[in-house]
């Protein structure tokens, strides 16, 4: 019927001018553009200036097209993928000074260029530091004629992967000379923007101590270099959110925003709490919640419970606010995490615009599974919250369900 067994082949070229077609890449590159994620903005370092003179891009993931592609990705030709050197040049043009330094490899420590890399940084307005990690399974592989891999080649090599099926951490340190490059680029004194391309959460213990601005870009895909420019440069304002908490050490691990009720003790080197919360990330815009209103419904409706607010953006820029609704069943016959997200929406505002908000909680957001293994909604009292993230909490009210 679908005529596979007559014509088993895609025609390349035109699957090419498929996948590679501009609606197709203006989609891949607003993805990359609602994923990406910032972390820290000290002293609103970004969005950087567009007439800025002299930028210096550094590090094993600003112009690796590979990197910026998951897990079991095929090999890509170069042309197919926006790394973020190429999205920064394409967006300043001729009139801004580029400098590139790999500087280091991902897990390689034999590749040093970190002196260069200092030296562009030092003669540069601002260093923006692409490191993180890699799930590149081709490892650069040439190929035989036959299609074969050449295992010949290029044996020797440290391969950049670190992230991925079958490829476990003891740590979630940056590897490789990665710290040790930043840290020296850092004491340079010239403001440091670190973007991070990865699969996994890492290390950023020293980072967020000491890098003004942070972006968390995860992999972005065949347009990341466009859309990390587009946020460099705010012609974007991010408003991804973490879906996970990012440890301060393996030792905090499991690390989850819902944990169980009663709140578990600190360690005795660090505290309990992750580096970056669930829900976690910031915008250019500032955001201002208000005017709390919680109804119950009757028992007969599909939403037992409407919980309205207001937003207003208090900034003078347009920018998206992802708004989290959390639910805490105070008292209940089985043990219940402090907090659960229920509900969340991404929501447009213009600058200064304010809208009303509604969310509605069913009977499923409220139930639990009790003793019999039945989803069942006890009588008492549950906390509503609304915020920006698991932990930062704007509004809070109650209500009670008989």
């Amino acid at each position: 019927m679908m005529g596979l067994f007559e014509h088993p082949y895609v025609d390349p070229i035109r699957a090419k001018m498929e996948v590679g077609s501009a609606k197709n890449k203006e989609l891949a590159r607003r993805l990359a553009q609602q994923s990406i994620i910032l972390l820290k903005n000290e002293n609103n370092l970004l969005p950087l200036n567009k007439s800025i003179k002299s930028i210096a891009v550094i590090g094993p993931n600003a112009d690796n097209i590979y990197n910026q592609l998951g897990d079991y990705t095929a090999p890509q030709d170069q042309e197919n993928v926006v790394t973020v050197l190429k999205g920064i040049k394409s967006k300043l043009g001729a009139a801004s000074k580029v400098t590139y330094v790999k500087g280091c490899a991902i897990r390689d420590t034999g590749f040093n260029e970190i002196a260069e890399a200092v030296n562009a940084a030092r003669h540069a307005e601002v260093a923006v530091v692409v490191l993180g990690g890699s799930s590149a399974r081709d490892f650069n592989t040439e190929y035989l004629n036959t299609g074969a891999a050449n295992a010949a080649a290029g044996a020797s090599a440290v391969s950049d992967m670190e992230s991925g099926e079958g490829y476990d951490r003891s740590t979630l340190d940056l590897m490789g000379k990665q710290l040790e490059m930043l840290q020296a680029i850092v004491k340079t004194g010239t403001p440091v923007v670190l973007v991070l391309i990865e699969g996994r959460p890492l290390n950023l213990n020293w980072p967020s101590e000491n890098v003004p601005a942070i972006i968390n870009a995860w992999y972005p895909g065949q347009e990341g270099g466009d859309a990390i420019a587009d946020v460099l440069f705010g012609d974007y304002n991010p408003a991804g959110r973490l879906p996970i908490s990012i440890p301060r050490s393996v030792g905090q691990l499991p690390v989850y925003y819902n944990v169980k009720k009663p709140l578990s003790h600190d360690y005795v080197e660090i505290g309990a709490d992750p580096l970056y919360k669930f829900g976690y990330g910031l915008s250019y815009s500032k955001f201002e919640y208000s005017n709390l209103v919680i109804m119950k419904n009757s028992a007969n409706d599909s939403s037992l419970v409407s919980v309205r607010f207001d937003v207003k953006n208090k900034s003078q820029r347009k920018g998206d606010e992802v708004i989290q609704l959390y639910v805490t069943d105070k008292v209940s016959s089985m043990v219940s995490p402090v907090k659960q997200l229920k509900k969340f929406k991404r929501v447009s505002f213009n600058a200064g615009e304010q809208k009303t908000i509604e969310l509605n909680l069913n009977k499923k957001d409220l139930a639990i599974l009790n003793l019999n293994m039945e989803w069942v909604v006890e009588s008492g009292e549950f906390s509503v919250i609304v915020g920006a993230s698991s932990s930062d909490i704007r509004l809070n009210g109650k209500v009670s369900i008989e």
